[in-house]
């Protein structure tokens, strides 16, 4: 073994430069196909298995996923509006545990402001057992223009207890569509690695109260900030843009989307919010799909790689093989030197790929909970970890069997001649 090592060292050191190109290949490779891999189901259980703390939600008629992108995930526009009874009935339903209502239509700096009731913060788990948590401050006031601040967005804009801010109407940021009332921040919640860390919470009835706003819930246009000295908004005037429900048991589900989609017309309920998820993996499945086969394609290529490399030395390494066995190396050693020679190229590339895998993470992780609020977990211990390093190194081994047979068929009279 001692000898087969000191030859593989030897040929390494002595191709540096093709060693090098080589074990950066398989690093690369490497390093794509586990990252690949990773994002993809980490993406996929977030948004289909992950804790977004709703059962259910009633909007407009229309998309389910278009539904449950803008209220669960706050990406996407409003399918439309419904009437604040639709919420009043949903309340004293006997098969819902929660009803939440939403109201979206503002944001500030880009972030969403969503209208909503206290109870998101007081009955609310947005994960199973685990409830909104204040790093400062507290819940806002419904009587006064007050607001929690999620932790992302008070990280990036650097809102904090006691902040004042102006809304931009519309969910995309317009610093010439800016509203003149200002909101006072009560509070600010703690990480929950989740969309709702990329949300502004206020008030919903401060939210109607908001010049520009116009509620259309009796069919006619009613400004609310105009009859601000009135005591409430009456209710026939109200609408909202969703209702998050927290339902008792999967029955409830049956019955409430059985009443809604199937012999109502006016609205819709996107129930389970995971499967409605699923629809939106199997419409972006073919991204995947060609990201796959582009990882597959980089093996093969490191693969090719480790073959070139190692092939293309075999001539100039004949002499070298043919001393070695004038000396009483046996043939399979030579045939060894040559395997173990691709397969720690392999390993190296392999080891070095796990530093590449871990920058493409946090780059992946940075891009998608910016853009979604959802959190990849670099950490995160997925079977391709284990998976893909041990192909690749299987492929070395197999990469390096046609260079080895040719090292194994030298001769060593023809080799050692004068014309060799």
């Amino acid at each position: 073994m001692k000898k087969i090592f000191f030859i593989v060292k030897k040929s390494l050191l002595q191709h540096k430069l093709s060693t090098v190109i080589t074990i950066l290949s398989v690093a690369l490779a490497a390093a794509l196909v586990m990252s690949v891999f990773s994002i993809r189901d980490q993406a996929e259980t977030a948004f289909t298995g992950g804790p977004v703390g709703f059962d259910a939600v009633l909007g407009a008629r229309g998309s389910q996923l278009q539904l449950v992108l803008n209220t669960v995930f706050h990406l996407e526009t409003s399918p439309g509006n419904i009437p604040w009874e639709d919420y009043e009935a949903l309340k004293e339903n006997s098969s819902v545990k929660l009803a939440v209502p939403y109201a979206v239509g503002d944001n500030y700096e880009g972030y969403r402001i969503v209208g909503t009731s206290p109870e998101l913060f007081e009955g609310f788990e947005y994960s199973k057992g685990k409830t909104f948590e204040f790093k400062s401050g507290g819940v806002f006031d419904p009587e006064h223009r007050e607001a929690v601040v999620g932790s992302y967005v008070a990280q990036k804009t650097g809102l904090k207890k006691g902040s004042k801010f102006s809304a931009s109407h519309g969910i995309y940021l317009d610093k010439n569509n800016v509203h003149d009332e200002k909101y006072e921040v009560s509070g600010v919640l703690k990480p929950t690695n989740s969309p709702s860390d990329r949300v502004i919470w206020v008030p919903i009835e401060q939210f109607y109260m908001t010049e520009g706003h116009v509620l259309r819930g009796a069919g006619e246009d009613y400004e609310a900030h105009v009859h601000h000295h009135a005591e409430d908004i009456p209710d026939q005037h109200k609408e909202i843009s969703a209702v998050m429900l927290k339902l008792k048991n999967p029955a409830s589900g049956f019955k409430l989307a059985t009443q809604y989609n199937r012999e109502g017309k006016d609205v819709t309920l996107a129930w389970p919010i995971a499967t409605v998820m699923a629809e939106l993996f199997e419409k972006i499945g073919w991204v995947t799909k060609i990201l796959t086969l582009v990882a597959y394609i980089v093996i093969a290529v490191a693969a090719g790689s480790i073959l070139a490399s190692i092939y293309n030395t075999m001539n100039e390494r004949r002499r070298e093989f043919a001393i070695l066995r004038a000396l009483g190396a046996k043939k399979g050693t030579v045939f060894s030197s040559v395997v173990l020679e691709a397969v720690t190229i392999s390993f190296i590339g392999t080891l070095i790929g796990f530093i590449f895998y871990f920058i493409l993470m946090m780059f992946a992780s940075y891009v998608i909970r910016n853009q979604t609020g959802v959190v990849i977990d670099i950490l995160s211990l997925h079977p391709v970890l284990i998976i893909a390093p041990a192909v690749m190194i299987a492929l070395g081994a197999l990469a390096g069997i046609i260079p080895a047979y040719k090292a194994y068929k030298t001769e060593v009279a023809g080799s050692l001649s004068h014309n060799s």
